[in-house]
């Protein structure tokens, strides 16, 4: 009996064993997944450029490019309620800035109600028939030069990431 009784335990105990072992630990975010995240982004000298603080998170589905390569990848294999802090090389976030992004028009080609300043930002319209915003970096009597850069181009950023939530895989 008592033989019998030490057989049962052994068996629970295995069982036990291979049904925790099983059951895994938190879920992490895989490629695929569709995550809520709460961060802030600084750049080198701490200045915010974005967050989601005192608001809603920022949803997106992870492999599918709708952020910053390497956001993506920081965000990638945290568990929920983990917190991350990245640094992310311009490469890896909106490139380095590129000269044949620069264009410099005729100030007649801008419609008549544009009177264009340094740091304005403008909707161009792209061949394609996108949209484009252009950041206007120079003004003289004759001509304007617009940059198509994304303004945080050629700059490192990083960011605090909490994952708040996978929503759905």
């Amino acid at each position: 009996m008592r033989k019998n009784r030490i057989s049962v335990l052994l068996v629970i105990m295995l069982m036990t064993g291979i049904f925790v072992s099983g059951c895994g630990g938190p879920a992490t975010a895989e490629t695929g997944d569709t995550v809520s995240v709460h961060y802030t982004g600084t750049l080198g000298d701490g200045e915010v450029f974005d967050t989601s603080a005192g608001g809603e998170p920022l949803e997106f589905t992870l492999g599918t490019g709708q952020v910053i390569p390497g956001f993506e990848q920081a965000v990638t294999g945290m568990q929920v309620g983990e917190s991350v802090t990245v640094t992310i090389p311009a490469d890896e976030a909106y490139g380095q800035p590129r000269d044949d992004l620069i264009l410099e028009v005729d100030r007649n080609e801008l419609p008549p109600t544009i009177d264009p300043e340094t740091g304005m930002q403008l909707q161009m319209t792209r061949t394609d028939g996108g949209i484009m915003i252009v950041t206007v970096t120079e003004v003289t009597e004759t001509t304007v030069t617009l940059d198509a850069n994304h303004p945080l181009a050629g700059q490192d950023l990083t960011f605090e990431i909490e994952l708040v939530e996978i929503v759905a895989s």
